[in-house]
């Protein structure tokens, strides 16, 4: 059996999907069906692309959910319509003990990641990050575990970066909404 775990931007641009999917598709093309199995927290962008391609070649999708309210506190719309999607077709669901999403319950949803994974995808452009929970620090702690990691950032990817709030005003949207590093699972 082949484990395979994502971690990735989750503000590609729309333009960068195909690409990326396309890329993924290849990667996981490496395996046969049957021993296939894609590990993916379902957030937006390079996670729910991967989750896609795991299903598409036929393997088996375990979601990874950083917190109890890691659904209640996504905004509806076409990701919410994915991340349903993709729970719903998982062969496994995995929930941190985290009440409330946030860095330290992406850590430990990482680290779970880290600990079933026999190869570490990551959709990432390689910027800094470093931050808890992030894919720059996922990327990082999965090196040095010894654990291999694929970078999978083909041409035409990019990451769409948040207008500056107004003075005063919050970044982050919604109340509700989770508020997070673009960079995050």
């Amino acid at each position: 059996m082949a484990t395979v775990a994502v971690t990735g931007h989750v503000n590609l641009t729309g333009a960068s999907l195909p690409p990326v999917a396309e890329a993924l598709r290849a990667l996981l093309a490496r395996y046969p069906a049957a021993e296939l199995t894609g590990m993916s927290c379902l957030a937006p962008g390079a996670d729910t692309v991967f989750g896609d391609a795991v299903l598409a070649r036929g393997g088996r999708l375990v979601a990874v959910l950083p917190s109890g309210d890691y659904r209640a506190r996504m905004r509806e719309g076409p990701h919410a319509a994915a991340f349903d999607r993709l729970l719903r077709a998982a062969a496994e669901v995995e929930v941190m003990p985290y009440r409330r999403a946030g860095t330290d319950a992406y850590a430990a949803a990482n680290r779970l990641l880290l600990g079933r994974a026999e190869l570490f995808v990551a959709v990432w452009d390689g910027g800094a990050g470093g931050r808890q929970g992030g894919t720059g620090d996922a990327v990082a702690a999965a090196r040095a575990r010894g654990i291999p990691v694929e970078v999978v950032w083909p041409a035409g990817a990019a990451r769409e970066h948040p207008a500056r709030p107004a003075r005063g005003e919050r970044r982050g949207g919604s109340a509700g909404a989770p508020r997070r590093r673009p960079d995050t699972p």
